[in-house]
């Protein structure tokens, strides 16, 4: 089970080269196979609050809408923030995303700023080595 970062959605939503490529082709996997994928809720607002002002407010939803046809959205609570703030990561979103993953019991957080979670009690992977080790 794998839980979605931001910048791994984004970069697929927005075409950002030269990530977008290895995100997509990791979406397209999660989608049709049997591996879990998860994204956090704040997530989910976060992503329609950026891609809103670019794609329109009705095509981010269908994309958000698009997405949770596969990801789950992970079920948090007041205890995974507490453990998001005590986390000794330096960002609090990326401590929210590593509670998240903790949560939902993933194995991996797929996102393209891997060293901004080694301190992360689930580990991180890039798109790319997630498709190494998937494939």
């Amino acid at each position: 089970m794998i839980l979605l970062d931001a910048d791994v959605i984004l970069d697929v939503a927005l075409d950002r080269a030269p990530w977008a490529d290895d995100s997509a082709a990791l979406l397209r996997l999660l989608e049709a196979g049997p591996q879990g994928c998860f994204v956090a809720w704040h997530t989910l607002s976060n992503l329609y609050y950026l891609l809103r002002p670019v794609r329109g407010g009705s095509d981010a939803r269908a994309f958000l809408g698009a997405l949770i046809a596969f990801a789950t959205v992970v079920p948090t609570d007041t205890d995974d923030f507490r453990f998001a703030v005590d986390l000794p990561l330096p960002d609090l979103e990326d401590a929210m995303q590593a509670a998240a993953a903790r949560a939902c019991g993933a194995r991996w957080i797929a996102t393209r700023n891997v060293q901004d979670f080694t301190r992360s009690p689930v580990p991180a992977r890039s798109p790319g080595e997630l498709l190494a080790e998937l494939t």
